[in-house]
């Protein structure tokens, strides 16, 4: 599905959202014994969440929608609280933290003519996602009564905006190959790739996102619920794994290690898991070429770590996503009194 079709799926999420909860707040459906909505019905839930955190985009296995590496999932936790407003409608507001990963060395198979090319270009990354959201929720099923009677079982959908801050890295090669395989000082650690700017491309680094979704929730107890949610993170932008262009010129880059963590296809070791990488998965034919910034002569891979026609390193047609998938565990917080009927 292309981004501007996403989006207008999105927006309709958003658009049926904001038109339920306008016909429920304040409204007059009469529950049991003839009560409306009431204040003394409404109230506020406090958890905590155990996210599993998944990317989509240019290192994933295979360029569609919905391909991600399931080996690369990685742990997140959250804050929520959220108000019940009406018999179907909450507003929720949560804090999200979480690390996505990319490798193309774990998700390119390089027997698959399709990812060859992804197997060869060889570019990992992580990213550690600060995120603050506020959705909307609608259940699918209404409670007209206090909290003590609500239903064992609640599908939900829920949609709204976040603001997000990220922070894209690599790992640093052992050794330069760009400057006579010699060795970088900081090898082996993680650095950051927005100042290094790969793709001669400089981006922010607090971004905003929509998310949306769908959730079960179950009743433990009186005041304690148990959830299962699953929510995607439609973005504005194509940089959270800092891939979405073409090659540049070395030569154009601040540094070696820029350089270096621009074309990582002549590295001979897979830098996360210290594994020797395939060779002649491609035709690896070298050329050399002349930096018209810098005079240098940079040596490379065909098709990988110059300005020119078909050395693409990203894919820049669709935004990147990022999913959370997990538990979350709520207490209701009611300082309302329950009076109770009076029989003559």
């Amino acid at each position: 599905m292309s981004s501007s079709r996403v989006g207008i799926f999105l927006l309709l999420i958003l658009f049926v959202s904001l038109s339920l909860s306008a016909q429920r707040i304040g409204s007059k459906s009469k529950g049991p014994r003839g009560s409306i909505y009431s204040i003394n019905k409404k109230y506020t839930n406090v958890g905590v969440s155990l996210n599993a955190m998944n990317y989509f985009g240019d290192l994933a296995p295979v360029e569609q929608m919905g391909s991600t590496d399931l080996s690369l999932t990685r742990a997140g936790f959250g804050l929520f609280a959220s108000r019940r407003l009406g018999p179907r409608f909450a507003a929720r507001v949560s804090l999200n933290w979480g690390r996505i990963k990319g490798d193309d060395y774990e998700a390119a198979d390089p027997s698959d003519e399709l990812a060859r090319y992804r197997y060869v270009r060889n570019l990992q990354f992580r990213n550690d996602i600060k995120e603050l959201a506020v959705v909307g929720v609608i259940d699918l099923s209404e409670n007209l009564a206090t909290y003590r009677s609500r239903k064992n079982i609640v599908p939900y959908l829920f949609a709204g905006i976040a603001v997000f801050h990220h922070n894209p890295q690599a790992l640093v090669p052992d050794v330069d190959v760009n400057n006579g395989n010699s060795a970088f000082s900081n090898a082996g650690e993680w650095v950051d790739l927005a100042p290094l700017q790969t793709e001669g491309i400089s981006y922010k680094k607090v971004q905003l996102a929509i998310p949306f979704g769908v959730g079960l929730r179950f009743k433990l107890e009186e005041r304690w619920d148990l959830a299962f949610e699953v929510g995607y993170r439609h973005l504005f932008f194509d940089y959270i794994d800092d891939v979405s262009n073409d090659f540049v010129d070395l030569g154009s880059l601040p540094n070696d290690l820029a350089r270096a963590l621009s074309d990582r296809s002549r590295e001979v070791t897979a830098v996360v898991s210290g594994e020797t990488r395939q060779t002649g998965v491609i035709p690896n034919r070298m050329e050399s070429y002349v930096s018209s910034f810098d005079g240098n002569t940079y040596t490379t891979i065909a098709g990988y770590g110059r300005d020119a026609i078909d050395n693409v390193r990203g894919n820049n047609s669709d935004n990147d996503v990022y999913i959370v998938t997990g538990f979350q565990i709520s207490y209701i917080i009611n300082n309302q009194r329950f009076k109770r009927a009076k029989f003559r």
